[in-house]
Formats: C-alpha cells, structure tokens, sequence
C-alpha cells in the first residue's frame, strides 16, 4: 500500500479543495444534529426515540434525493470535464423535476398521515404522538430540500463546492439557534418541545433554498441562467441521462428501505435500544463526515477525468482514494473506542441506554474500516463511472439477502441485544467489500457517457 501518492501535491490540492469544504459541511451538519438530540434528550428518552425514528423518514427522502442527484452528476461531472455547460443546465433541470415529484410524495406522507408512517416503526404509542407532532410540521420542508438539493449536487461537480458549504452552514447554524429557542422557550417565545424542534428544521432547509439561488445568480456563476433554459431537453437526451440515473435512484430506495428496515427490528427490540441506536448514529455520522468530503471529492475528481478521455487517471484517484480512506478509518475507529465514555455523558440515559451505546460505539468502530472501503468502492469509483446497475444488484443482494435476514435473526430468533444484532448487520458490508474490491480492480466500472 504505497504512500508516494501524497507527495503529488497538485493531486492533494484538488482533492482537498473539493473535500474539505464538503467535509467542513457535512462535521457542521452532523454536530448540530447532535446538539438537536441532545437538546430533545433533556426531554427524556421517549423524546429521542421519536425524534429518531420521525428523522428515519426524512432519512429515506434523502437518500432517494442523494441517488437521483448522484446519478445525474455522473453526467454533469463529465460533461463540466468536457467543458460543455449547457449540458450541464439541461441536467439540472431534469434534477428539479424529478426530486420535487419525489418531495411531494413524502411531503403528503409526512404532513397528512404522520401516524400511519411511524406505526410502522413502532407500536410505542407515546413514541408515536411525539413523532407525528413533529413529522408534521417538518414535511412542509421537503420541496425546498429537494430543489436545494438538485442545485447542491450539480455546484459541487462543477467544483463550486463553498458556495453550497456556505448556504448549508448559514441554514444549519440558523436551525440550530431557533429550535433550542422553541424547544425551552427562550427569548419569550414558547416552549413547544419537540414542535419547537420541528419548526426550526422545517424553517433551517427554507432558508438554504434561498441562500443557494442568491448565491447562484448574485455570484453569476455557470448555472445563473434563465430556469426555463433547464427544461429545453429533448427524449434522447433525456433517456440517456435516466437510464443511467433511474440505477442509482432505485439503489437509494432499496437501500434506504433496508436501513429503516434494520431501525424497525432494532426499535422493536425495545425503546432504549432504538434510543441507543439513534445516539450512535449522530456519533457515526461526525467520524463520517471525512469520508463524505473524500468520497465526493474523488466522484468528481473520477467523472471529470472520464470526460476528458483519461480512464487511467481515473482509476489511479480511486486507488489513492481508496488508500486514505482505510487510513483514517483506523485512526478514527480508535478515537471513537476512546472518547465513548466521554460522548455517553453528554445524553440523560438508563443505565441499560448507556450501556448500548457503549457497545454500539465499539461494534461501530470496530467495522469502519470496511464501511468506509465499501463507500469509497462505491461513491468514488462505480456510481462515478456509471457503473450503476452493476452497483444496484450488489447493494440488493447485500442488504436483503445477507443483511436483513441476519438482523431479524438476531433479534427475533438469537433474541440477542441490539449491539450484537448491529454486529449481525455488518456481515452485508463483509461480503460487498469482496465484490466491489474486485469490481473496481477490473476497471468494468469506468464508463464515458459524453463522449458518444
């Protein structure tokens, strides 16, 4: 596992001008979402169960938002390697189009029948009214997630990565501040609780929309054009770019549905073990945030060779990509196993919450490593490539044949404790860690989509 690579410095400056801000993002992004369950936390572990749980909808959402824009950022990563813009607005388009279909859905789920949609996670009835009260509210906020969403993706492959970072932190800080004023009524305002959490979400993703299409057009940036210049495709176009897109759209769902299926065994398992699970989620999602700024960083870096006819180049950023990521996965896994007493203190726990979150950190720390191999495989190299159908059939296979069955296993059958049926689930990340390593290495994953 050679190192050389990290002399390259013009390799390191690329990477990392695209990296760190979106790692910068997404560290603001998960520390404050867990001062938000923290803040919900003082209100008991009822409260952060249903919090949790009202978030696994929003969880799917984006997930499917991230397959669409993902998929359609091969192109505009390619085509912005190619130095064609109008390609790229024409892209962006098709992006607004389909994930406000898709926000309008979730937003009708959400806001009209919030209990139906948690019951499936629980039959907890407190967890349940909690949950709704704040579900409902927070639906409202899907449509400017999903257009804010189309614009963020296509900024970032055409390497406008700060302009996005800004708009995201600026929303997410403003979130932050109102929710605490209306969870504990500060400020004269009222103290609504988990509602008060819920408006300053919905509130913190409006604002983001705003800030983005301010900074889009004031900054007169590639896509500061007349928006109905994104709409002038033609079905060609519009095919070739979907059936591409439409693998990497359904590998989110299926994904997604496999994750909330996994939340749903773990919170039947009981209402501490799903508070538990939802703590060492915000703790897995801060060690996280250096691998979403490498990931993303090497899919652009990945599309925008392709587009320029340089799959070599391509390959060799994967590789070193790969390379880091196991680096830090190690060193990360080894702070996490340090500082967890430290974390648990912060969270109004039982003694058994406590001790979940105990081991779930250790389990979680102990099989980064392989995640992070998985998503760098992944993100950086077959869905950057186009590789997107080879990258669906693995993700379904992992999840609903090894992944799924072994945490109902684990849980209804074993009657295990839900830190050793988190342990169970990992075996899908084992054995796609065996399938995607040799995918990439045969280099079947590198596809030119502009250049035809």
């Amino acid at each position: 596992m050679s190192l050389s690579f990290l002399r390259d410095r013009a390799f390191l400056r690329e990477m990392l001008t695209i990296a760190l801000p979106i790692s910068l993002q997404q560290f603001i992004n998960a520390l404050l979402n867990m001062i938000d369950v923290i803040m919900v936390g003082q209100l008991g572990e009822t409260s952060i169960a249903a919090l949790g749980l009202s978030n696994q909808v929003f969880f799917v959402f984006i997930l499917l938002l991230f397959g669409l824009t993902s998929g359609m950022a091969i192109f505009t990563a390619q085509y912005w390697g190619k130095k064609e813009v109008d390609p790229i607005r024409k892209v962006l388009g098709m992006s607004i189009l389909f994930t406000s279909v898709i926000a309008l859905v979730f937003t009708l789920a959400a806001t009209l029948m919030p209990r139906t949609v948690l019951g499936f996670y629980t039959e907890d009835a407190e967890v349940i009214e909690i949950g709704a009260s704040y579900l409902g509210i927070v639906g409202f906020s899907y449509i400017p997630v999903a257009i804010a969403t189309s614009y963020i993706a296509t900024l970032r492959s055409i390497h406008l990565v700060k302009l996005t970072v800004l708009a995201t932190v600026s929303a997410l800080i403003f979130k932050t501040i109102l929710g605490y004023m209306l969870i504990f009524g500060i400020g004269g305002l009222p103290a609504l609780g988990v509602r008060g959490a819920a408006i300053g979400t919905a509130s913190g993703w409006t604002l983001e929309l705003i800030l983005i299409l301010i900074f889009v057009y004031a900054g007169k940036t590639p896509l500061a054009a007349n928006p109905l210049t994104f709409f002038t495709f033609d079905f060609s176009f519009f095919w070739r770019v979907l059936k591409t897109t439409l693998p990497a759209l359904a590998n989110e769902m299926f994904w997604s549905l496999g994750i909330t299926t996994y939340n749903a065994i773990y919170a039947r398992i009981g209402t501490d073990s799903i508070a538990a699970i939802n703590v060492n989620a915000t703790i897995e999602g801060l060690g996280f945030v250096v691998f979403m700024g490498l990931g993303n960083a090497c899919a652009v870096m990945v599309g925008n060779r392709i587009g320029a006819g340089k799959k070599d180049e391509a390959f060799e950023t994967v590789r070193r990509v790969v390379i880091l990521c196991l680096l830090l996965a190690w060193i990360i896994g080894v702070v996490v196993i340090l500082l967890r007493d430290a974390v648990i203190g912060l969270y109004d726990l039982s003694p058994s919450g406590e001790y979940n979150v105990r081991m779930l950190m250790l389990m979680m720390a102990s099989v980064l490593w392989i995640r992070m191999f998985n998503f760098s495989t992944f993100i950086g190299a077959m869905r950057a490539g186009g590789d997107t159908r080879f990258a669906l059939i693995m993700e379904i296979c992992s999840i609903w044949l090894i992944g799924v069955p072994a945490a109902y296993i684990g849980a209804f059958v074993l009657h295990l404790p839900v830190y050793y049926v988190y342990l169970m689930v990992a075996l899908e990340e084992i054995a796609k860690a065996f399938v995607s390593g040799w995918r990439v290495y045969s280099r079947k994953w590198i596809h030119d989509l502009v250049n035809v």
